[in-house]
């Protein structure tokens, strides 16, 4: 604060806040013209300062949000790239599918002929049993 009253500002006793003081009552309080100036280059400086640092600001802002792009970007790729690879895998999947599908279908088309084929086996096998039987009792008596 001793700075900003050598600047030209005083600290209002009774609210504590600093307030600026007229220049009319810097002339009168019998600062010159130097110091004057001096505290306008003071004041320039603390500008070019403070100016300086938000551009330094404002330019890490915008590498760092440059960066977030690209990475957003590179990321939309990779995403893409993967979106692309697993539609192929899927598209694959579902062909093999539906082939293993048409050869169950296929099967169960064949199969529905194993009944006839399984009843006749069966006649077949008692007509051996017969026919055994029969060459059993045949040799037996001869």
């Amino acid at each position: 604060m001793e700075d900003r009253e050598e600047e030209g500002g005083h600290t209002n006793p009774e609210t504590g806040t600093e307030t600026e003081t007229p220049i009319s009552e810097i002339e009168s309080s019998g600062l010159n013209q130097s110091e004057i100036v001096k505290a306008i280059e003071v004041a320039e400086r603390d500008s070019l300062a403070i100016a300086e640092s938000f551009t330094s600001l404002f330019a890490s802002l915008r590498l760092a949000l440059s960066n977030s792009t690209t990475t957003t970007v590179g990321h939309m790729h990779c995403f893409a790239d993967a979106t692309g690879r697993l539609q192929e895998s899927v598209l694959d999947a579902a062909t093999k599918g539906n082939r293993y599908i048409n050869s169950c279908l296929r099967l169960n088309e064949e199969m529905k002929n194993i009944d006839s084929l399984a009843s006749q086996l069966k006649i077949l096998r008692r007509h051996v049993d017969a026919l055994d039987s029969a060459v059993n009792k045949l040799l037996h008596v001869s």
